[in-house]
């Protein structure tokens, strides 16, 4: 697999595994020193990160049986040594099983580093535009 379709499938398996799937899984998907920024919020830590996708489970803002939806697209990736650029657009959409629209959007900044164990996630900046 070519580093570019590689680095697309961890940003689209951070969505999917938000909204479903192993929370273990998710988190191995970052850095142990992943850095998330949003506005007026940032988590450090890989551990940090695990936390924040249960206590969201726990609340009922996502993952299964809350009928939300995480949605990447129109993503743009440069590859540089093991280093590497992710641009997208992202959608959170709410009542998908009877009226779904969309709640929030906006861009996903994201820079991923080569590990021994594949492409992970080392920053993410999420803003709402």
């Amino acid at each position: 697999m070519s580093d570019d379709a590689a680095i697309r499938n961890v940003v689209a398996r951070l969505a999917q595994l938000a909204d479903e799937g192993d929370l273990e899984e998710y988190a191995g998907l970052f850095a142990d020193d992943a850095r998330w920024e949003m506005p007026e919020s940032s988590i450090q830590g890989r551990e940090n990160l695990l936390a924040g996708a249960i206590e969201r489970r726990a609340a009922g803002t996502v993952g299964p049986g809350s009928n939300t939806r995480h949605v990447v697209t129109t993503q743009a990736v440069t590859v540089t040594g093991d280093e590497a650029a992710s641009d997208s657009y992202w959608q959170f959409w709410v009542n998908t099983a009877s009226e779904p629209s969309v709640a929030l959007f906006g861009t996903y900044r994201d820079r991923l580093v080569r590990t021994d164990g594949g492409w992970k996630l080392a920053h993410r900046v999420i803003s709402f535009d």
